[in-house]
């Protein structure tokens, strides 16, 4: 049997999580090479980067397809668990008789939607795609897994405890060159009644200029008006002209308008711009691998 496309493994993939159990990507990936039959050469053979198996990396693209669904989630590196959803999806294929799940059956859910929605305009079908400059591609596959990891991030952000939220704010306040020191930062912010955490921090080292920081860790609940008039009275009682509101959700349409609108200096930062902010200064990743594209220098053959 040759090596099957992610697609093909979608529905067997969450038939490995349907006892509810957690398990790690590297389990399922042994199961499943066994499950469709693949050879030692086949499960050893390498993407043309040489740097992953080609089987490894299609489960991890079923694995991705499936949680933009909300069919799995992820609860910790390498682990995943299956959801309500998936649950009830393995039930209606059993129902119908299905054996395979693909994107069109996806396509019913709307976060899978909006994900592909998203997308659109970057999106560049697989043959295309194969005609494309080899810098091309490499930028697009990076576009790719950039985007995965910001997925895994603002998950990993509406699951954790409000003490391990904190500490994650101030690390990323301290990493973009706010609130001095670690120590001076956390001890300047603490936590709020609503899952979050507030307080006022300097702009800068010598703490000339001060930043009101609140931050809400909101799974589908949108930052409203109401909740960005409030902060702007707390910058007058922190007699700060700046504020920062941050939020692993999202920014209601009213809300960014009266944030716009203020005479005071309002940043605000939606969970998909914390990932990548996140992304950005190192915090909560670790790199896995580099590459360095160079290019021929005519003019060191010159004379």
């Amino acid at each position: 049997m040759s090596i099957p496309d992610y697609q093909s493994i979608m529905l067997p993939l969450l038939e490995i999580a349907a006892d509810g159990k957690t398990h790690q990507i590297s389990e399922a990936i042994e199961y499943l090479g066994k499950r469709f039959k693949l050879t030692p050469k086949e499960k050893d053979e390498l993407l043309p980067s040489g740097k992953q198996e080609i089987f490894n990396n299609r489960v991890g693209w079923a694995r991705t397809y499936l949680k933009k669904a909300v069919l799995l989630k992820t609860n910790e590196r390498g682990r995943f668990c299956i959801t309500e959803r998936g649950l009830d999806v393995l039930k209606n294929v059993t129902t119908r008789h299905l054996t395979r799940i693909d994107q069109k059956y996806l396509s019913q859910f709307p976060e899978f939607l909006e994900f592909k929605a998203k997308h659109k305009e970057k999106e560049r079908e697989a043959p295309a795609l194969e005609h494309e400059p080899p810098k091309e591609q490499i930028e697009y596959a990076y576009e790719q897994l950039v985007e995965e990891l910001e997925g895994d991030i603002l998950q990993q952000l509406k699951s954790v405890s409000a003490n391990r939220f904190e500490h994650i704010v101030i690390d990323l306040l301290v990493a973009m060159g706010y609130g001095g020191n670690r120590q001076d930062a956390a001890k300047a912010i603490g936590k709020s009644r609503d899952e979050g955490l507030d307080g006022v921090i300097n702009e800068d080292k010598l703490g000339i200029s001060k930043i009101y920081v609140q931050a809400k860790r909101w799974g589908d609940k949108n930052v409203r008006h109401k909740d960005i008039r409030n902060f702007i009275g707390s910058l007058d009682v922190a007699h700060a002209d700046k504020g920062v509101f941050i939020t692993t959700s999202d920014f209601n349409r009213d809300a960014e308008e009266a944030a716009g609108k203020s005479s005071k200096k309002i940043i605000t930062i939606k969970g998909t711009r914390l990932a990548e902010l996140m992304i950005e200064n190192d915090i909560g990743v670790s790199r896995e691998n580099e590459f360095v594209i160079k290019r021929l220098d005519t003019d060191y053959f010159e004379d």
